[in-house]
């Protein structure tokens, strides 16, 4: 599907489709940067988040299916709490592809949505998946690192949610990472630093200071993380602290309101 740039239906449909010598060209390339480990999104290019097809290059952490549990949780959050007098005002830290800002847009119309990255090559995968789903106007793109840039253009106190996927593997934890995400995903996006904490200590207290009060910071984790990141949280003086698990029971999701 991928070489003939065609649906599955077009393939029973027309048994007798052979290739032409360049799509034959193609599915080679393809199946060679397969062979030596290059995750499948990168060689075609897309993924599937949330019904929504995005726009991956390597420039950006293929989103996967646990991910969506920080949109679970936090629309959870927003139907249980009453309706706001004003928008949402919603930021997603070291947002990659767009994947979390651009489903959160989609379900949340009402809210006003900022996207940090440090990355500028992933803030341009971010742009292009915004204007092929039509929500370039709903999201507000920065380059920062973390809530730097979003702290002085909206000031403290500003939002309702703070939601990450942020890097959370450590160092030590490297051969434990499957052999093709380290190779080919970005590194800065997956490693955190030595104890995988790095990041994710550094967003709290920023997070703390960038909500307004009974806003809420909701993270992905990692089971070997957990215990410690609720500690973080505690000392931060944070309310409502939990850990919410995958479908596969490891800890995946933290959520604090400030």
């Amino acid at each position: 599907m991928f070489t003939l740039n065609c649906d599955r239906a077009y393939l029973f449909a027309h048994p007798e489709r052979e290739l032409t010598p360049d799509e034959q060209n193609r599915y080679d390339a393809a199946l060679t940067e397969r062979a030596r480990g290059v995750p499948a999104q990168y060689i075609t290019g897309h993924q599937e988040f949330w019904g929504m097809d995005l726009i991956v290059t390597p420039a950006v952490l293929i989103p996967r299916p646990e991910t969506e549990h920080v949109i679970e949780t936090v629309l959870d959050l927003v139907g249980r709490a009453p309706t706001p007098a004003k928008p949402l005002h919603i930021a997603d830290v070291g947002t990659g592809s767009g994947a979390i800002a651009l489903v959160l847009a989609k379900e949340l119309p009402q809210a006003e949505i900022h996207a940090t990255d440090i990355s500028p090559a992933a803030l341009e995968v971010a742009r292009i998946n915004a204007a092929r789903h039509e929500l370039e106007s709903r999201i507000h793109f920065y380059q920062a690192d973390l809530l730097a840039r979003i702290e002085s253009e909206c000031g403290n106190n500003s939002f309702d949610f703070i939601v990450s996927n942020p890097p959370y593997v450590g160092d030590s934890e490297e051969d434990q990472v499957q052999l093709e995400v380290r190779k080919f995903e970005p590194r800065n996006a997956v490693f955190a630093g030595p104890t995988g904490l790095e990041v994710i200590a550094r967003l709290i207290p920023q997070a703390h200071a960038a909500l307004r009060p009974g806003g809420w910071l909701i993270m992905e984790i990692s089971g070997t993380i957990s215990e410690k990141v609720k500690r973080l949280l505690l000392m931060e003086v944070w309310n409502d602290v939990r850990i919410h698990p995958d479908l596969q029971s490891i800890p995946r999701v933290a959520q604090a309101r400030k």
